[in-house]
């Protein structure tokens, strides 16, 4: 810049202009001097930027500038990096997404994206990342990718494009697409801790909306996690303040909250490993005020996912006590931190005692200076709440909210209305507490909050007419505008259940209503005029004064009012009062429909940060994660119980959902995103994985898969119901790979669970070897096999996903039996469904099928052959016993061969149901595919 002496005395001008007159006067003779120079066409590229630049000045100082646009886009193409980096800058200044020029610099972007030059990728990525719309994303966010996933891509290159698909994919999500999020996950192991911390901001944006996409992502960010907090294992440039990395800690520890606790024992261990060493580092007080605040933030993030967890009862009394200290800090960061974690542990906790301890400094968070605690403080107060402290609770936000901030009042109503209606023990509390409430409130009242209270007194008959009397007292007094909504409907419906009461006769109701007519809404009004309606059919007494309101209403200016008064008129003067009193009949009761409060609740806060695995509440309102989901959605939560209770009630005399009278209707079907491919599964199998499988069907050692990178070996025993299998991962090639990660899939055998003892080692340098530590439960029958995905970095992502020979079989041990003691046994069991048969041809004719090979076939699956037992001396009968969790299920077996026709028939039976099933079906798959595939080894 500094030997552009054209662009520094241009600024030097503008800086020593001594008023705006000036200064307008100078830059607009610059202007035009450049529009000159643009039309001259003459231009090379040193000039062009130059005077780019200076438009460039102009703009950031406030101007209009309209024209130099295309020149700046032509400077985008130079071979220069100056020129490149200036033509650039102006188009993330110039330009929006939806500028017609921006399709002009596509084809330019693309061409730095591809380029071997990192320092362009850098400016296309930024032009990507500030200017982007949707028709650029989708044209170049392919690219974007694979600078991302490129092996020869430099870190910061990486991690700019890893930011720059975060920024994409927040504007526009379908630019990011399910098939990359193997790739994008393995990421995570990047040695780069930049690399690492930009790609899990990614993640995380990915996984708050396709958790099941990314759930690989949990296991990184556990091991990841323990790298950095126990092993110690950062460079010395990530340490702040001698706390690693804080900034990547935080985003792991949250990541792992957005998935359930893992049924995996290691990476539970690995998990509580980090946790605990994250609340031993936090005993140490620091003196300097940066390395607090590191650790402060960890430490917050790490009770948050304990709270997740919810694994030791222990620990989470040590929380409540620890967050009691923290609510009264010095400090307000602590102090919010510490009430924001107490509202999740009050939404998880399964008793509110431990935080009860604590209601008086809470209530005291309420006058807190700063309002960020203050609003916690409320968020808190509202989760804590039950039975047994909602009247002081109630009572002291009703006294905090005549002097609250106007910013939190409406919030605070909202909160109130809701507490008062889930807590009530008495009915006329309720109506006492929310009128109050509403007379306090003025103006700070939703609709739907005086709506709920029509919604609740139309349907709860006890309520009728004492809600009718206070409301009449209301009346009388100076009240507010949603009171006088309020009473207008409740007498309407049910001023006559008080027409006999002292103070309270039809005359007196009506000079109530009427004196309110002066000084409300026209909105108001119109309900006012309804309920005088209603009050023609209930007290023809004082027909005369209501018709006279028609008559003066009905030349009303407002459109509306008059068109009421008048047919009302006309509805009250007919000969008869059939009409009328249909007309004005009673209003039923209101639909079952969720909380309109709670509704309106969540969508004021949803979408304003990060979503949430919890909602602000008790653990009622935590306590189905479909209700969580939904409030993360759509920014609506459904309620649990209704405090006051009406016609609905459930069998047994509680609340039911169904008491949550108006509200958004959530009864329509939501409909799921289509689900992500589990490339883990059997659907997803690497061409070559059956020679293995099949060599592995009836051995204990052995290798499994082999190509010309890996190695993948297997040993396995088993005892009873559990099996131990080792698998041992060879690194053939002559270069390390990274990255490398297991993926374990038995959905399609759910009856046997499984556990690891460790996970493979990320890193296998050349010729060296890893392994991991698998324990297969049996839980019942199952004749699917499970599947293990190998995914690792050599380059390019290289993935393998094969089936484990881990069936039935594997749990049979041999039992003998005499000819006598089997007949009995057999004929004791019976049929179906104890007994499955099946009869099958044999797809191989490459070898003949005799009489051995049948019976290693059969002794192979753990079959006891018991010889001289069938009459027919070419069957097979044998007698085995099935380990599993629960017991042992005695299994036997009668195999009937035809060798001539290669055919066999198989029946078993078994002392539990789909015991024999699964093994016929086991059986039949090997004995025929299996022979076709290789056979025994």
């Amino acid at each position: 810049m500094s030997s552009m002496r054209g662009l520094v005395q241009f600024i030097a001008d503008l800086r020593n202009a001594r008023a705006r007159d000036l200064e307008e006067k100078r830059v607009n003779k610059e202007l035009a001097n450049i529009r000159q120079k643009f039309k001259g066409g003459s231009l090379n590229g040193y000039q062009k930027k130059k005077y780019v630049c200076k438009l460039l000045y102009v703009y950031i100082q406030g101007y209009d500038v309209e024209f130099g646009h295309l020149e700046a886009v032509n400077l985008i193409s130079s071979t220069k990096y100056s020129e490149k980096q200036i033509g650039y800058l102006a188009v993330t200044l110039f330009l929006h997404e939806e500028h017609e020029l921006l399709h002009l610099v596509v084809n330019s972007i693309r061409k730095d994206l591809l380029d071997n030059n990192e320092l362009n990728n850098c400016l296309a990525l930024h032009a990507v990342a500030n200017v982007g719309g949707r028709e650029m994303g989708e044209a170049l966010g392919a690219d974007v990718h694979r600078l991302l996933i490129s092996p020869t891509s430099k870190a910061f290159v990486k991690k700019k494009a890893a930011l720059t698909l975060l920024r994409l994919y927040r504007k526009y999500p379908g630019i990011v697409q399910n098939e990359w999020a193997e790739r994008i996950i393995s990421l995570m192991d990047d040695p780069d801790m930049g690399v690492t911390l930009s790609v899990t901001s990614l993640v995380m944006a990915l996984v708050q909306d396709k958790p099941d996409e990314y759930k690989g992502s949990y296991v990184k960010a556990a091991q990841r996690l323990k790298k950095i907090v126990v092993d110690n294992d950062i460079s010395a440039d990530y340490l702040y303040y001698r706390v690693p990395c804080p900034w990547i800690q935080v985003k792991l520890l949250r990541l792992l909250q957005y998935y359930p606790p893992s049924e995996d024992s290691h990476v539970r261990e690995i998990i509580r490993e980090s946790l605990q060493q994250v609340m031993h580092t936090a005993m140490d007080t620091p003196k300097n005020v940066q390395q607090n605040n590191a650790q402060n933030a960890i430490l917050f993030e790490a009770i948050n996912l304990l709270i997740h967890l919810d694994t030791e009862h222990s620990l989470m009394m040590q929380i409540s006590s620890r967050l009691g200290k923290y609510i009264q800090s010095r400090e307000t960061n602590v102090r919010y931190l510490g009430l924001d974690a107490m509202t999740h542990f009050a939404a998880r906790a399964e008793t509110l005692d431990p935080i009860k301890k604590h209601q008086n400094i809470i209530l005291g968070s309420l006058r807190d200076r700063d309002i960020s605690v203050r609003r916690k403080g409320l968020d808190l107060l509202y989760s804590m709440c039950d039975t047994t402290n909602a009247g002081p609770i109630v009572n002291e936000l009703l006294r905090y909210l005549q002097t609250a901030d106007y910013a939190i009042r409406e919030e605070m109503v909202l909160k109130v209305a809701i507490l008062t209606e889930k807590y009530a023990t008495d009915a006329q509390w309720y109506i006492d507490m929310t009128l109050k409430l509403l007379s306090l409130a003025g103006d700070h009242v939703n609709d739907e909050v005086w709506q709920r209270v029509i919604q609740i007194v139309t349907n709860n008959e006890e309520l009728q007419a004492y809600a009718a009397q206070t409301l009449l007292g209301y009346l009388k007094t100076d009240c507010h505008e949603s009171l006088v909504k309020i009473a207008s409907y409740v007498l309407g419906e049910f001023g006559h259940l008080i027409a006999d009461t002292k103070g309270s006769s039809p005359i007196e109701q009506f000079l109530a209503l009427q004196a309110k007519m002066i000084s409300c809404s026209d909105n108001t009004r119109a309900m006012i005029l309804s309920s005088f309606v209603k009050f023609v059919n209930l007290f023809p007494e004082i027909k005369p004064q209501l018709l006279q309101i028609f008559r003066l209403y009905s030349h009303s200016p407002d459109s509306e009012l008059q068109q009421r008064a008048f047919e009302y008129l006309s509805l009250a003067t007919l000969p008869t009062d059939d009409l009328l009193r249909t007309v004005c009949d009673e209003m039923p009761p209101f639909s079952e429909r969720a909380s309109i409060l709670l509704s309106r609740l969540h969508q004021r806060t949803a979408g304003t940060s990060d979503k949430k695995t919890w909602v602000v509440g008790g653990k009622d309102a935590n306590a189905d994660d479909k209700e969580v989901l939904m409030a993360q959605k759509t920014g609506l939560k459904r309620t649990f119980t209704t405090i006051v209770h009406g016609g609905n009630r459930a069998p047994n005399g509680s609340a039911k959902s169904s008491d949550d009278l108006a509200g958004l209707d959530l009864n329509s079907p939501v409909t799921p995103s289509a689900p992500a491919p589990n490339m883990a599964s059997a659907a997803h199998l690497t061409p070559d994985w059956e020679a293995g499988y099949n060599r592995m069907y009836f051995t204990d050692e052995g290798v499994l898969f082999e190509d010309a990178q890996i190695q993948v070996g297997l040993r396995s025993e088993y005892r009873g119901h559990i099996g131990v299998v080792k698998i041992y991962i060879t690194n053939k090639s002559s270069y390390p790979i990274g990255s490398l990660t297991t993926t374990l899939d038995n959905r399609a055998a759910p009856n046997l669970k499984i556990d690891t003892r460790n996970l493979p080692d990320s890193t296998v340098h050349a010729a060296a070897q890893t392994q991991q530590t698998l324990f297969f439960e049996a839980h019942g029958a199952f004749s699917d096999a499970p599947t293990i995905r190998i995914s690792y970095l050599a380059g390019a992502l290289q993935a393998y996903t094969l089936q484990l020979p881990i069936l039935m079989h594997r749990y049979l041990e041999p039992s003998s039996l005499s000819a006598e003691e089997f007949f009995k046994r057999w004929r004791q069991i019976g049929g179906a469904p104890l007994e499955a048969q099946s009869t099958f041809s044999v797809a191989g004719k490459n070898k003949m099928i005799d009489e051995a090979y049948t019976r290693r076939v059969v002794e192979g699956f753990g079959w006891k052959i018991l010889d001289d037992v069938d009459p027919n001396p070419k069957n097979l009968v044998g007698c085995a016993v099935y380990q599993f969790e629960k017991g042992k299920t005695g299994c036997l077996l009668r195999l009937e061969p035809n060798y001539e026709k290669m055919m066999y028939r198989v029946t078993i039976r078994a002392t539990q149901e789909a015991v024999p099933q699964c093994l016929t079906k086991q059986m039949e798959q090997k004995l025929s595919e299996g022979f076709r595939r290789g056979g025994l080894a």
